[in-house]
């Protein structure tokens, strides 16, 4: 199994290269965020590269800071369907394996890391909007992928459990 800690930085998803106007919304935004008013740039931008996993992680920090996390769940959705376009996987994050990440080529890597850690953004957004189950399957699934826990989804799984257990 490859060590999801052992990767190169060739791909991150900070080193796309949007068009400058994209880049503009996003610098916006940021400057725009203590005022209230960084979302318009941001859909703007989105507009312009619904694509981009500059402007996804953009737009997921935004509403998550803002505390609208059914729309951050939904953006972290939109990434991982993107993501898993350029591996390998089958389209159900259920259906994944252990062998789909020892299989896989050395240089998806930085992707199937992206992909998991997309993947446990989604079981904490489902927790904190009270979808416990799935959540509890999402952490699971993302700790049989990641034995060493690279990922971190065994203390979110503990923290769900003990949520669970106070109901």
């Amino acid at each position: 199994m490859m060590d999801l800690l052992e990767f190169e930085a060739g791909d991150l998803y900070f080193e796309q290269v949007d068009s400058l106007d994209v880049q503009d919304l996003i610098r916006v935004a940021s400057e725009l965020y203590g005022s209230g008013e960084a979302e318009l740039p941001l859909l703007r931008a989105y507009l312009r590269a619904p694509q981009s996993l500059n402007v996804l992680v953009a737009l997921n920090r935004f509403y998550y800071y803002q505390h609208r996390l059914s729309e951050a769940l939904m953006i972290s959705e939109k990434a991982l369907h993107i993501i898993e376009q350029n591996i390998d996987f089958p389209a159900d994050w259920q259906q994944l394996k252990r062998s789909h990440i020892s299989e896989a080529p050395k240089e998806s890597l930085i992707r199937i890391r992206l992909y998991l850690f997309t993947l446990k953004s989604i079981g904490f957004l489902n927790m904190r909007l009270e979808n416990l189950e799935l959540s509890r399957r999402i952490f699971e699934k993302v700790i049989e992928l990641d034995d060493k826990d690279r990922i971190g989804a065994k203390g979110l799984l503990e923290v769900l459990e003990l949520r669970v257990n106070s109901l």
